[in-house]
């Protein structure tokens, strides 16, 4: 085939308005300035990048952790804690907030990788902290928010830290111990596969204190929060959306040895530069909350010739809006939803209003980028491959017609004829599936857009949790086993391997259009 032109490295359309957006969020397109030298020396494993920022590739082998995972949790006042900061970069310092029955606790920062197999290596460790238990939190009643709002108990540094995904430890004295997550991010994707993690979703399902974006106290929808906020622990073991949706495809990813950048959601919001010259972003197993911001700076990439890989469902489906916390600013996520006529933009600023993006006042149904669009909750059923020639496949020894048990759910996405969708688009796997008493199907699909980049959508939310299937590391895998297992990674690995050499429109095979012969229209 011809080979489309490589955007990146010209001044392109794609590229100009990438830029724009840059221009526009009140950025330049220099790297950052080099930060002071570390106070103490720098781990050993990890290389310097030009910038003077580290970088993940020389960790891939270096020992890893085996005392990483969380012991009992005890009861929920045990020992819960947050950060002041969602993701920050190398040297940078944040704070903790921590409560605990216990009479005192230390901190673990365990950064998430291959390391040989053992998946965790841990890069710091606190001295004994008096521990405190903190009062119950507080609400504010107009958006019934839920906030800690808890005193610093231990200010940390990151000198020394590599660029990655974190699991902090907290581990009271008691033998208690809690998560806390946390993305050391990069501040430079060039050429680089991008980890793209979601704590917005994270808050939006996160029920401590009782409320969430779904549920109030009582667990009624009513009595929701109408914005949720990072100034409180997550619920349960601290952590739960991060290693369900995001940690085995972070330990994938680094076992391949790609090039590979650490960043957030609410980091592409506010600065899209990680993204400047990107081969690649990954949207990891649940990614639904977004802000037009962060949608506007993704297209944008993927017009310059960035691939993007979807590797759930349900993603970008809900718009929301970011707002400061007591003390600093991005650390409220509003999203009212269905009573989106409430929200204070309601009227003034349309495009802000925060509820489903498919959804008035200022419908932008969410496949115009990933070519998918949600369907529904909750569905369990077989994934079936169509296309077996397609080469996210090679290797699986899968066929046309091979199902794959369990893999298709909690919710789904699938190619809405007739929704605004990029072309041409071919359809992978097309599953059958009923939901709600009402057949339909499940897609993965596959789509190049005009400056090159290819973009796959998974069309489950099973994906990543599959990488982990029958190994019992969640507890639970729905019934997804080694031989589903084997074959979503090394579909991973085709992906993540072609999208790493650049825009794949380049290099790979161009998406057969398909829709008409699948849906009939």
């Amino acid at each position: 085939m011809t080979p489309v032109h490589d955007t990146r490295h010209s001044d392109g359309p794609g590229r100009r308005r990438f830029l724009a957006l840059c221009a526009s969020a009140g950025l330049g397109t220099a790297a950052a300035a080099c930060t002071a030298a570390p106070s103490h020396p720098r781990s050993p494993h990890a290389s310097a990048a030009p910038d003077g920022r580290l970088r993940p590739e020389a960790e891939r082998d270096a020992p890893g952790t085996a005392d990483w995972r969380l012991g009992t949790t005890g009861p929920p006042d045990a020992v819960a804690g947050y950060p002041d900061r969602v993701s920050l970069t190398p040297g940078e310092e944040f704070a903790l907030h921590v409560s605990t029955t216990a009479a005192s606790f230390r901190v673990s920062a365990f950064r998430v990788g291959w390391y040989g197999g053992r998946q965790a290596r841990r890069i710091w460790v606190s001295g004994r902290v008096p521990g405190r238990a903190r009062p119950a939190p507080r609400v504010l009643s107009a958006t019934r928010t839920v906030r800690a709002d808890w005193p610093v108990t231990l200010p940390v540094d990151t000198s020394g830290w590599p660029e990655g995904a974190y699991l902090l430890r907290l581990e009271a004295d008691s033998g208690h111990q809690r998560y806390v997550p946390l993305i050391v991010r990069s501040t430079d994707g060039t050429g680089r596969t991008v980890l793209l993690h979601a704590p917005a979703t994270w808050q939006a399902y996160n029920r401590w204190g009782g409320s969430s974006l779904y549920a109030g106290e009582s667990g009624a929808y009513a009595t929701r929060s109408l914005a949720v906020s990072f100034d409180r622990p997550y619920d349960g073991d601290g952590a739960s959306k991060f290693l369900v949706y995001e940690r085995a495809l972070v330990v994938l990813a680094e076992r391949l040895g790609i090039p590979l950048a650490y960043t957030t959601g609410l980091d592409v919001h506010r600065d899209p530069r990680v993204l400047l010259g990107a081969h690649t972003v990954v949207c990891l197993g649940h990614d639904e909350y977004w802000t037009p911001q962060q949608r506007a700076h993704v297209t944008a990439a993927r017009d310059a010739g960035t691939n993007l890989a979807f590797l759930g469902a349900n993603t970008c489906f809900r718009r929301v809006r970011l707002e400061p916390g007591e003390r600093a600013q991005d650390r409220t996520v509003v999203c009212y939803k269905t009573d989106y006529r409430a929200d204070p933009y309601y009227g003034s600023q349309p495009a802000l209003v925060t509820t489903d993006y498919r959804l008035p006042p200022a419908a932008d149904p969410e496949s115009s980028l990933t070519g998918v669009l949600y369907e529904g909750f909750p569905v369990d059923a077989p994934y079936v491959v169509r296309a077996a020639g397609h080469w996210l496949y090679e290797g699986t020894g899968a066929r046309s017609g091979d199902a794959f048990a369990h893999l298709v759910g909690v919710e789904y996405d699938r190619v809405m004829p007739g929704a605004p969708t990029p072309g041409p688009l071919e359809i992978t796997a097309h599953s059958p599936l009923v939901c709600g008493g009402r057949p339909s199907h499940s897609d993965s699909a596959y789509y190049t857009a005009p400056g090159g980049a290819g973009v796959f959508a998974t069309g489950t939310m099973r994906w990543v949790e599959s990488l982990l299937a029958g190994t019992g590391e969640l507890g639970r895998d729905h019934g997804m086993d080694a031989r589903t297992r084997a074959f979503v990674t090394r579909t991973t690995e085709n992906l993540l391997r072609t999208f790493a050499q650049g825009p794949a429109a380049r290099h790979a095979p161009p998406p057969a259009d398909d829709v008409r012969e699948v849906y009939g229209a």
